[in-house]
C-alpha cells in the first residue's frame, strides 16, 4: 500500500508531492498543511510546527485559525525519508520569508480544498489507480506510528487529539502486530538467559 501513495505522489507532481508526503507520513490534516508556513519547519531538527489551520466555511472568505484543540498545536517529527523531498518543495515552491506559505496554488494563492481535489487530486487518482480520500493518507500515517509501537499518548500527541477516543482507533491489534511483540519478548528473555549462563 504504501508504494502505492508514493505513486500517488509522483501522480500529484513536484508541486504537491510533499504535500501528500507530509500528510501520510506525518498523519497531518488538509488544514494544517494549507496553514504550514516556512517557519513552521525547522529542517535541522526535522520537525514541523503545527501552529495554525487554513479554514473554509461555506459563504465565508478562506481564513486563519489555530487548530481543533490546545492539543492540536503540536510539533510533528519529520520521516528522514522525505526530508529531501521537503527541503526540495522549500527551494523550488516556497518563497522567502519565514511567513510565506508552504502549499499555495500554481498562482500563489490561498490553497482551497475544492479546487485542490478537483485539478490535482482527482487526476493523480485516475494515473494511480488508487480510490482513497485525502484523509486517508493521514489515517495510514497513524497506523504507521501505532504499528511502529507508538503509545497512546505519543500517538495523542502527534495527532493533535486531546482525548484518546481517536487514538485508540490506531491502537487495535492485528495478529502481525502479536507476533512482533512476542518476538520482542523471546529475544529479551533469550539474551538475558544467554547472559545468565556466560556468569
Amino acid at each position: 500500500m504504501l508504494l502505492r501513495f508514493y505513486a500517488l505522489a509522483d501522480a500529484v507532481g513536484s508541486r504537491y508531492r510533499a504535500l501528500i508526503l507530509l500528510a501520510c507520513f506525518c498523519g497531518l490534516r488538509w488544514g494544517e498543511l494549507a496553514g504550514l508556513q516556512r517557519g513552521d519547519i525547522d529542517t535541522e531538527r526535522r520537525t514541523i510546527r503545527v501552529a495554525r489551520q487554513l479554514s473554509e466555511v461555506a459563504g465565508r472568505p478562506l481564513f486563519f485559525a489555530p487548530p481543533k484543540s490546545d492539543a492540536g498545536k503540536r510539533l510533528v517529527a519529520i520521516p528522514p525519508m522525505i526530508l529531501p523531498d521537503v527541503l526540495s518543495h522549500l527551494d523550488t515552491f516556497t518563497p522567502p520569508g519565514a511567513d510565506a506559505l508552504l502549499f499555495t496554488s500554481p498562482t500563489g494563492k490561498l490553497l482551497r480544498h475544492p479546487n485542490f481535489r478537483r485539478g490535482v487530486w482527482l487526476p493523480a487518482l485516475a494515473a494511480s489507480g488508487l480510490d482513497v480520500h485525502f484523509h486517508d493518507l493521514r489515517h495510514t500515517g497513524n497506523v504507521l506510528v501505532a504499528e511502529a509501537g507508538a503509545n497512546l499518548r505519543e500517538l495523542m500527541e502527534r495527532m493533535g487529539h486531546s482525548t484518546s477516543r481517536a487514538a485508540l482507533i490506531y491502537l487495535h491489534s492485528t495478529s502481525e502486530r502479536q507476533h512482533r511483540l512476542a518476538d520482542a519478548v523471546a529475544a529479551r528473555v533469550q539474551a538475558e538467559l544467554g547472559q545468565a549462563e556466560k556468569n
